[in-house]
């Protein structure tokens, strides 16, 4: 079971509240992620883990009730957790979200660097069978003037609804990720990134060095339409690669062309990390979502014979 060898804190706002924001990843003996909310009295720690999702609907992952104590968007701290190996703590938090910090998981990684990890591998969850979640699945299930708005604008925006996300086997030791974003927008277009990581520090740093600084982004003009609903009150050119409104250029610098793609890395590999452990297999994601990342997660466990599990040390 490893675990950090001592705390470390993290301070920021919330991407979708605004809210400041503070949270301490501490060292843990008890197997598993779990996050603690402290601004509520007597909260029971919340269980990091796929089928305690509660939300994905707000371009994140949230976990626990979203009516009750929850947290929202993990994913890039959950990502962090995993490329540092630490399947194993404690997370205090003062508020519903975590710190956004620059956008990317480039920050937590350096805090969790800074204190030492102990030594021990997390458990390896080996794909047996291919397993495949489709976004027309996702449709199906919302009422029908919702899927209309969503045909609607996908109608006048060029997007189309055929993304999914797909897991199958390969020889059990990696994660081997094959991501890929299809946008009308020209500043993004087509773009395809792979990375696998099979523990090794060589697979660390290639996703500390080429894909862990990579930050979310969004559309300038859907700015103002997403605050009305909740979201993105925290986001600024500081921590969202921002879109103009013609969509064939950014407000602000990419670090790479393809720095769109490359975050969606980040998202994968932090929602795989739901699964309790290193999920060993072949990772499609063709225009893929938190909410497919959910699903595949949930079709995978639904079946003992889709996979089997090897203990960490």
């Amino acid at each position: 079971m490893p675990t950090l060898k001592k705390q470390v804190k993290f301070s920021g706002v919330g991407i979708h509240s605004g809210a400041p924001v503070e949270l301490t990843v501490k060292p843990s003996k008890k197997p598993g992620i779990f996050f603690k909310r402290t601004d509520i009295p007597d909260a029971e720690p919340i269980p990091a883990t796929y089928d305690n999702v509660g939300e994905t609907k707000m371009r994140n992952t949230t976990i626990g009730q979203t009516n009750g104590a929850h947290v929202q968007t993990i994913e890039h701290l959950m990502a962090a957790l995993f490329l540092m190996g630490v399947d194993s703590a404690i997370i205090e938090i003062n508020g519903q979200e975590t710190p956004i910090m620059d956008g990317s998981a480039s920050e937590f990684i350096s805090g969790f660097e800074s204190v030492g990890v102990t030594p021990g591998k997390i458990k390896r969850i080996v794909v047996k069978r291919e397993i495949v979640a489709f976004a027309r699945d996702l449709l199906r299930e919302l009422p029908a003037l919702t899927r209309f708005k969503i045909w609607f604008f996908n109608k006048i925006s060029g997007r189309k609804n055929n993304g999914f996300v797909k897991l199958s086997p390969n020889a059990g030791t990696s994660l081997d990720i094959t991501a890929t974003l299809i946008y009308p927008e020209k500043i993004i277009g087509h773009q395809t990134y792979k990375y696998s990581f099979n523990g090794t520090k060589k697979s660390v740093t290639e996703f500390i060095k080429n894909i862990s600084r990579a930050r979310t982004f969004g559309k300038y003009s859907e700015w103002e339409y997403l605050k009305k609903r909740g979201m993105g009150r925290g986001a600024n050119q500081g921590n969202v690669i921002a879109l103009n409104d013609a969509g064939d250029g950014t407000l602000n610098k990419t670090i790479w062309p393809d720095e769109f793609v490359r975050h969606k890395i980040i998202d994968a590999v932090g929602d795989m990390f739901t699964s309790g452990g290193m999920i060993c297999g072949n990772l499609e994601s063709y225009k893929g979502s938190h909410a497919l990342n959910n699903i595949v997660l949930k079709k995978l466990f639904s079946d003992p014979s889709n996979y089997d599990i090897i203990d960490g040390e």
